[in-house]
């Protein structure tokens, strides 16, 4: 794993961190560390502290934060849903409008270097007034008007202040307390951890631990889903190109499939949906560097909890991971940029199953608890009383 510039890894076992009534609101706080996980990094001005959690928490629950209080973090990073969204191959924004991509787990994101699909982000703070402002997400205008929003909001007097001595709502505060909460839905220590980094060889079925070997070996997932002798991030944090994306730009796909309602999908002809939104254009990794060489490439997304972040792919056009194991052992789709490293794999349905089964060992044994925390932090929907605008301009 690359080193952070100017980054501290809190790597000590020690203090399972939250709710301990011993420790200040305001004291940084050492993160746990889980089995199967290096310690989380965090930015040394960016400190994890109670108080922060607790109001990144509620700030990533509140649907006031998107322009017309109906959207927030948490509906499109579901936490009962893997902290994606099950039944959207790609996220809706605001009143209905279509984002390109699927939404990304949020599980394990402390240790992304490049965030979202294309690596255009470096930082959790920076990365939250992304959807924050983005006009099909949740559309605020801009970062003053969501600054001032919040300043009207009740339940959130006081709570900066509280967070980040004296300091109130800001560009900084705002994405540190995001971030702050992000960087506790750290989720390891799942049977497969238990296995490789605790040496308790009862905790995988053989066909589990067959599935393992494909992975490292001949199906040579591992190449890019990395593994280390002493943790595994399950990513490299690179991009590579597998053809989805080339084949959805150039249209080679000639059928959708379409959900109809929840567990319900059909496939459904291109010339049926002719006048319906169309596909929005979409180069990958060359929108941020435009070197052709990254065109549809996407970063390696972490396996882990894998089995609960359905649908898969940058742009969620894989249901199940069987599916997923069978695209990659064709190959992926042929295109001038594909990644050298698909190719066909001849894995027999034995193989393959052994490889699903293995996935599914990666599951944390927390998620139950991060979920139950998330929804714990539901904070009110009464909407301000004025328009954030006008309160601004009464100043002058």
């Amino acid at each position: 794993m690359k080193k952070w510039l100017g980054v501290v890894l809190l790597s000590m076992v020690a203090l399972t961190a939250f709710g301990q009534p011993g420790i200040p609101e305001r004291t940084p706080v050492l993160l746990a560390r889980q089995l199967g996980l290096p310690g989380i990094p965090v930015p040394p001005d960016s400190p994890v502290t109670r108080a922060r959690v607790a109001l990144g928490r509620t700030l990533f629950m509140d649907r006031r934060l998107s322009h017309n209080n109906t959207l927030s973090c948490a509906m499109c990073h579901v936490p009962e849903q893997g902290f994606t969204s099950n039944e959207l191959g790609t996220a809706i924004g605001i009143e209905g409008q279509s984002i390109r991509r699927n939404a990304p787990t949020v599980y394990n994101v402390a240790y992304i270097e490049q965030l979202f699909h294309d690596g255009r982000e470096f930082s959790l703070e920076n990365q939250a007034w992304g959807p924050l402002l983005a006009s099909n997400e949740m559309a605020n205008p801009s970062i003053g008007y969501v600054i001032e929003k919040i300043k009207l909001l009740p339940e959130y007097v006081g709570q900066f202040e509280k967070a980040f001595a004296g300091r109130g709502p800001d560009v900084s505060t705002v994405g540190k307390a995001l971030a702050a909460y992000q960087r506790t839905l750290v989720s390891a220590n799942s049977r497969f951890d238990h296995w490789r980094y605790g040496k308790k060889q009862k905790a995988l079925t053989a066909e589990e631990q067959a599935g393992f070997q494909l992975f490292a070996g001949k199906a040579g997932c591992s190449a890019c889903h990395t593994v280390g002798e002493r943790y595994a991030l399950f990513t490299d944090n690179r991009f590579h190109n597998t053809g989805i994306g080339y084949a959805r730009s150039m249209g080679l796909k000639k059928t959708h499939h379409v959900q109809l309602a929840p567990g319900e999908f059909v496939e459904v002809e291109d010339k049926a949906l002719d006048s319906f939104e169309p596909t929005l254009a979409d180069v990958g990794r060359y929108e941020v560097t435009l070197d052709p060489a990254d065109s549809w490439a996407y970063r390696t997304p972490t396996l882990r909890n894998v089995a609960l972040t359905f649908p898969y792919m940058h742009d969620g056009s894989i249901l199940t991971l069987e599916a997923v194991i069978d695209f990659y052992d064709r190959g992926g789709i042929d295109n001038p940029q594909r990644d050298p490293l698909l190719k066909p794999l001849g894995l027999s349905q034995e193989d393959k199953k052994a490889l699903a089964a293995f996935l599914r060992s990666l599951t944390g044994d927390n998620v139950q608890r991060l979920v139950s925390e998330a929804r714990a932090a539901q904070p009110s929907e009464a909407v301000p009383e004025k328009d954030p605008a006008s309160t601004y301009r009464r100043k002058f």
